[in-house]
């Protein structure tokens, strides 16, 4: 099932597709939320380092977590930080694992209760650069060699 444009989340994911996840304890995942957020491809491998559940959709210009609700929240909230500079991964992690044993105990625990960032309302979407009409020609003149006799080998 999937849901759009609702309250804070650009996009949720509903699957019968469980997928086993032992961060910060065994679980399978299930239900992915996007937000709009774009993230830079040098962060990318600090977000994945922190949750194996981050999913990070470049050309919509969006980031996920796969978990339930609370949780997607509180990954979601320190991805941003790991993001803007202001949170390490392994302080990640560990106040992921702080704040999932609080909210599992019906303590405090803002970080799983409510987005702490405001999704950016401008266009996220990084569509990238066309870079194949350059090789198409280049493919084109060695085509036409290839029905001469005379292309390249591919490599």
């Amino acid at each position: 099932m999937f849901w759009y444009r609702t309250g804070p989340w650009s996009r949720m994911e509903l699957t019968a597709d469980e997928v086993l996840h032992h961060f910060p304890t065994p679980h399978t995942d299930y239900f992915t939320q996007y937000v709009d957020y774009p993230v830079d491809a040098d962060k990318a491998s600090e977000l994945v380092a922190f949750d194996g559940s981050v999913i990070i959709d470049r050309t919509a210009g969006q980031i996920g977590a796969r978990d339930h609700e609370a949780f997607n929240t509180l990954t979601l909230n320190l991805a941003v930080e790991i993001i803007q500079g202001g949170r390490s991964v392994e302080d990640a992690r560990g106040l992921y694992a702080e704040t999932a044993a609080a909210y599992s105990m019906g303590r405090d625990a803002p970080y799983a209760e409510r987005l702490l960032f405001t999704p950016p309302t401008e266009q996220t979407a990084d569509p990238d650069e066309a870079i194949l009409a350059e090789s198409m020609g280049h493919q084109m003149v060695e085509k036409v060699k290839d029905a001469f006799g005379a292309g390249d080998t591919p490599q």
